[in-house]
């Protein structure tokens, strides 16, 4: 349908999973298999949700994986707040996190009401 790489949303998902990645590289070495690990596969499947729902056939499989994208980013989400009440993220860096995770969000609802059949 479209290629993912030009999608804001993508883009700003893809910035997020990088920022993720730079966060966890500081978390204790008995997380490396557990919360580290969850959290960067959450924040990967945010992108990566996106970027293989574009290439469906049909608008409603691409909201589809959208929708999958959005239960990746809660998930995401609860694993931040895990971390800042674990003190392995300071506030300050679980705010600017959570901070792209709510852009995300929008972005992504925005993207799936106008995918919706009504709306098209």
């Amino acid at each position: 349908m479209q290629d993912f790489r030009k999608l804001k949303v993508w883009e700003k998902a893809h910035n997020l999973t990088l920022a993720v990645y730079r966060q966890t590289r500081n978390f204790p070495a008995e997380e490396k298999y557990e919360l580290t690990n969850q959290l960067r596969r959450a924040a990967v499947s945010i992108a990566a949700n996106i970027a293989e729902g574009s290439s469906r056939d049909s608008w409603a499989d691409f909201r589809r994986f959208l929708q999958i994208a959005l239960g990746s980013m809660n998930e995401a989400q609860y694993y931040l707040i895990l971390s800042r009440d674990l003190e392995y993220v300071r506030a300050a860096d679980h705010e600017r996190l959570d901070g792209l995770l709510v852009e995300v969000r929008k972005m992504l609802t925005t993207l799936i009401c106008r995918l919706r059949p009504s709306s098209r």
